[in-house]
């Protein structure tokens, strides 16, 4: 099973990805939703981490 560190190294990636080959997609990534809690205090773990990776990667997948 990944860890948290694992995911986000892979969230970080994409990121960057998005950022350098297609910047015109960054504008999007403080408009998802699963980046603008709606509690004060989130809950950050394996599951929410691998769904926002996954979440950048069909945005990449789509856009491409």
């Amino acid at each position: 099973m990944e860890t948290e560190k694992d995911i986000n190294a892979k969230i970080l990636a994409v990121t960057l990805k998005i950022q350098s080959e297609h910047p015109e997609l960054a504008e999007l990534l403080t408009e998802m939703p699963v980046t603008i809690p709606n509690e004060d205090s989130p809950e950050i773990n394996v599951k929410v981490l691998n769904d926002y990776y996954e979440s950048l990667k069909n945005l990449l997948k789509k856009y491409a």
